[in-house]
């Protein structure tokens, strides 16, 4: 599952990302790294970016990058 399918609410561990040098590069600035935990705490509408709760951070993502991560929810 990528984090656009994660609902609100939610939390979810990091397993993996798709993308190049920038995509990593980018990810790893806002703490966004496989084995962490992320949270969606907000869709922002018409196609705006989702804010998220990493480890007790807020941090905005855009979905063509937020398509790219991969996510596995947690019990």
């Amino acid at each position: 599952m990528n984090l656009l399918d994660l609902p609100k609410g939610k939390s979810a561990k990091v397993i993996d990302y798709r993308g190049g040098r920038n995509v990593d590069c980018k990810l790893r600035q806002l703490g966004i790294s496989p084995g962490r935990m992320v949270k969606v705490l907000r869709y922002a509408p018409l196609g705006g970016p989702l804010m998220l709760d990493v480890e007790g951070r807020s941090v905005a993502l855009g979905r063509g990058i937020a398509a790219r991560v991969q996510v596995e929810v947690s019990q």
